[in-house]
């Protein structure tokens, strides 16, 4: 069964068509990226499959599950982390996280959720410092935590490593990777092309709200005899 079936999905604000019947599918337990420029309408289709915003036309069902019809049984397999995502200023790291925790009793044993997550951030003392404390760096580790620490089969993220150095970008990407292999399904979008490259096992090329490119980066660099994804993004976007 296929994670995410995307079939004709649009999307309208009014008059302005922000999705235009994009198509694609993810299969279980891959990095799928979702990439394109500004304005492309990523972020629009992020927003539809975390039941953000409601369908327009077309289908997306998500582990055989309709989004139009089943949204509160999709709600409980995914986590969205946006790109803009913030917590709790006055709390400590530590207390945010477990204030998340606290949303999935009695599913899941609060406690190991708080554990999962304390190792994920790897904030070390400074867990116990107040969020407004943070660097956007931290901040950035903290929500990562909060998205990955309940072992969704989907997890949703908009610019995973927004704000981190190279050193904490490639622990946190590992992190992501490890879950795949503990069964969960991810979907990405970043302005990273080395990220992508890194993370995805296949991607679709999103612009003017239509899917125009998709395939594995390999296969992709080849078709387009590029030395990176970055100029297969600038060849078919321009």
């Amino acid at each position: 069964m296929a994670a995410i079936t995307v079939s004709g999905l649009t999307k309208d604000y009014g008059h302005f068509h922000a999705v235009k019947g994009v198509s694609f599918e993810v299969d279980e337990g891959e990095v799928f990226g979702l990439i394109g420029p500004n304005g492309a309408g990523k972020t629009t289709t992020l927003r539809v499959l975390a039941t953000l915003l409601e369908i327009s036309g077309g289908s997306v069902t998500i582990f055989g599950r309709d989004l139009k019809g089943e949204a509160p049984a999709v709600r409980k397999m995914i986590s969205y982390l946006p790109e803009d995502a913030g917590a709790y200023k006055n709390m400590t790291g530590r207390r945010y996280l477990e204030f998340i925790s606290g949303f999935f009793t009695p599913e899941k044993d609060p406690g190991q959720l708080l554990e999962r997550g304390l190792h994920i951030a790897n904030l070390k003392e400074r867990i116990d410092d107040r969020v407004e404390t943070y660097s956007k760096g931290m901040t950035r580790r903290l929500l990562v935590a909060r998205a990955l620490m309940i072992e969704p089969k989907l997890a949703i993220l908009d610019e995973l490593t927004s704000g981190l150095d190279v050193l904490n970008a490639q622990e946190i990407r590992r992190v992501v990777r490890a879950q795949t292999q503990q069964g969960t399904t991810v979907l990405l979008s970043s302005h990273n092309m080395l990220e992508v490259e890194l993370m995805c096992d296949r991607i679709a090329l999103i612009n003017d709200g239509r899917i125009v490119e998709s395939g594995r980066p390999k296969e992709l660099k080849e078709k387009y005899g590029a030395s990176n994804i970055e100029e297969v993004f600038v060849e078919v976007v321009k």
